[in-house]
């Protein structure tokens, strides 16, 4: 496991707000040559602090404008009907984050679809999954705070 220095931190809250940053522009902004920030960069990546990189996208220039936040809930509390629902939401590709969770539902799932009639579909496929028992739906009316970046100290 790898102690992050100050140095560490800044890189990584630099490359979480811009990730697409050459290396000499990523140097220059946190006051260190070249060279050091590459490794570093590198050494952040090995440990596993930096997973990947990736692109954000217009999901309303795509054609999935409404998300939906649905909480489901199981017909059974084991490891068969978890493993089995888990299983079955892979393969939704509109189902874009799924989390299992404590309180009220046991799964909550971010969507994203066209429109109204676009979730009606999706809600079909969610009720043919295995061992669902409830669920509720919440549509986001406009994101207030999304994509931040993590808190790093």
């Amino acid at each position: 496991m790898l102690s992050l220095d100050a140095i560490d931190v800044r890189i990584l809250n630099v490359l979480q707000t811009n990730g697409r940053l050459t290396n000499v522009e990523l140097a220059e902004r946190i006051n260190l040559s070249p060279s050091p920030c590459l490794r570093r960069v590198k050494l952040l990546e090995e440990a596993g602090y930096i997973c990947g990189y990736k692109a954000q996208l217009n999901a309303t220039l795509l054609g999935l404008g409404m998300t939906v936040f649905v909480d489901l809930k199981l017909s059974h509390h084991n490891d068969t009907a978890s493993d089995e629902f888990e299983a079955a939401i892979e393969g939704l590709n509109n189902v874009i984050n799924c989390y299992l969770v404590s309180g009220s539902a046991d799964y909550r799932l971010e969507i994203r679809v066209k429109d109204l009639q676009g979730y009606e579909n999706m809600l079909r496929q969610l009720q043919s999954l295995p061992h669902v028992k409830d669920i509720q739906s919440n549509f986001v009316i406009r994101s207030v705070k999304a994509e931040s970046p993590m808190p790093i100290a």
